[in-house]
This record gives C-alpha cells, sequence and structure tokens, in this order.
C-alpha cells in the first residue's frame, strides 16, 4: 500500500465517517460519498476533530494528521469518486434496494478486480451482491460503532464470495489496524444477532418498568464490564437501525426478535437516539448525555 491509493466510502454518516478516518490514518487517499451537502461537512469536521485528538493523545504527529487531512476529498455522487480506486466500502442506510443500487453504481465506476464491501450489521450479502455483474467481488464488511475505537470487523462471506476477495479484505483489516472474524453468511452474523437480543430485551425490561434506563445500563457495565450499556449503545447506533434490524432478525429467524413495542414508538416519536438529541436519553448540542434525562415508562 501506497500513500496514494485510493479508497471510496460511499456515506457519510457516523459510520462511513469513521471507516473513512481508519483508511485515511493508514496513509490511503479517501473519497467519501453523500449527496448531503451538510452530512459531508459534518463528516469532515468530525474527522478533523479525530485528527485533533489523535495528536494530542500522541497517537500521531501533527504533520501526519495534516497529511491526512488533505487526502480527504468529500464529493456527492460515485460518479464523481476516484475511477482509480483500489478498494470500496458501501455504508448507506440499512435498506436493501440502496445498497443494490449503490452497488451497481460502484460497479460501473471501478475496475473489474476491485473489491466492494459492503457495511451491513444484518442484511444478505447475497441479496446484496446479486445486483452486480460480478458478485464474488462483493463481501461483508461489519465495522463497529464508535469506529476509531472499535478492533474488530465481521468479515461475511456471501455465496459466491471467492477466495480472492475474502484474503484481499483480511488484508486490509490488517492495514488499518484492526482484528477480524469470519463469517459464512447467515441473518445478524455473529454480533447482530446477540446485539439485538440483548438490546430488545434491554428496552423490554424498560417498558415493563423493571428497572430504570440508568440501572439497566449500569448492571451492564459493572456486573459484565460492558463498556456501555445496550440502552446507551442503541442511542448511539440509532433506534431507527436497530428497529430495522430486528425486523429482518423477526421476519428471518422468527419470534425471538420480535421488536419492543417501546422500539416502534419511539422511533414514531423521532426519539431516535443521539443524532436526534433524544432516545432512550437525551443530549445537549454537542452530544453530551444530559444527566438524570433517562426515558421513564412507569
Amino acid at each position: 500500500m501506497t500513500a496514494t491509493a485510493n479508497i471510496v466510502v460511499v456515506g457519510a454518516g457516523l459510520m462511513g465517517t469513521g471507516i473513512a478516518h481508519a483508511f485515511l490514518t493508514a496513509g490511503c487517499a479517501v473519497d467519501l460519498v453523500d449527496p448531503s451537502e451538510s452530512a459531508r461537512t459534518k463528516a469532515a469536521r468530525t474527522i478533523d476533530r479525530l485528527f485533533d485528538e489523535g495528536v494530542q493523545r500522541g497517537k500521531l504527529t501533527a504533520e501526519a494528521a495534516t497529511g491526512a487531512r488533505t487526502r480527504l476529498r468529500p464529493v456527492a455522487a460515485v460518479e464523481e469518486a476516484a475511477s482509480d480506486a483500489c478498494f470500496v466500502v458501501e455504508t448507506a442506510v440499512e435498506d436493501l434496494v440502496v445498497k443494490q443500487t449503490i452497488v451497481r453504481a460502484l460497479e460501473a465506476r471501478v475496475g473489474d478486480d476491485v473489491v466492494i464491501a459492503t457495511n451491513t450489521s444484518a442484511l444478505s450479502i447475497t441479496e446484496i451482491a446479486s445486483a452486480a455483474r460480478r458478485p464474488q467481488r462483493v463481501i461483508g464488511m461489519h465495522f463497529f460503532n464508535p469506529v476509531p475505537k472499535m478492533k474488530l470487523v465481521e468479515i461475511v462471506r456471501g455465496l459466491e464470495t471467492d477466495e480472492p476477495t475474502l484474503r484481499a479484505v483480511q488484508d486490509w483489516v490488517g492495514r488499518i489496524g484492526k482484528s477480524s472474524i469470519l463469517v459464512n453468511e447467515a441473518p445478524g452474523f455473529t454480533t447482530s444477532r446477540i446485539s439485538a437480543l440483548l438490546g430488545n430485551e434491554a428496552m423490554t425490561m424498560l417498558h415493563e418498568g423493571v428497572a430504570s434506563a440508568e440501572d439497566i445500563d449500569t448492571s451492564l457495565r459493572l456486573a459484565f464490564n460492558h463498556p456501555m450499556g445496550p440502552l446507551e449503545l442503541g442511542d448511539l447506533t440509532g433506534w431507527d437501525t436497530r428497529l430495522k434490524v430486528l425486523q429482518y432478525l423477526h421476519t428471518t429467524l422468527g419470534e425471538k426478535f420480535r421488536p419492543c413495542p417501546l422500539i416502534i414508538k419511539m422511533v414514531k416519536a423521532g426519539r431516535t437516539g443521539r443524532k436526534a438529541g433524544k432516545g432512550v436519553y437525551e443530549y445537549d448540542a454537542e452530544g453530551n448525555r444530559i444527566p438524570g434525562s433517562g426515558l421513564r415508562t412507569r
């Protein structure tokens, strides 16, 4: 890999921003694609902040941070992204049709040998790849939030994913300083199935009034040494995203994944989490949790 290796990341949301930062830190040039100008602007500011924090912590030099910033190019459409990209990560909304549309556009833009990785937490890699002329070059690459801090990438092999594609992704995961596990495609893979059950049960307990949101989260942090409680994590991920994952798993795996009614109610009310300023908890303009703001259901 050279400093001029071109990477395309599609989607400038929370995950896309973190993924772009990871490749920039590894010395790559990144085209960050999103039709929303505000999303692109916010992503660039977040990446700047992440580099500033890295310099303050001594993780990289000021010169390295400056160089990395210059290698970020936010663009509005796939058609504007580098046609000579050597690797692509799609990280749009958890919607099969949207992801298939992006895969088609990417395949028409980049070289035949370029791997198209899709960052999905539950959707079928095989179904996403069915939109491609070269489905063997499509693979799942499930990052975790927040990307700069989380070390794992779940690599998911679809029905037609070939061995060169798998090896290429494993190599890229190592290059950006993360570890991987390999999953043969199944609904929810490994991590999303476990996380969906945990988060759904935590919301059910909140809905039933078993304990407060704060105490449910505290129990997981202190009794099981989780870095973040399931309700805090849901707010960070976004309850709209969590709901889509649960609905998909409910359809494919059965009743144990039926979404808690409180999640459905919250999403309808716009309480989707930190990005909306309120979810299970409420947040200030800087995204900091407001003490004592946990949702009360009883």
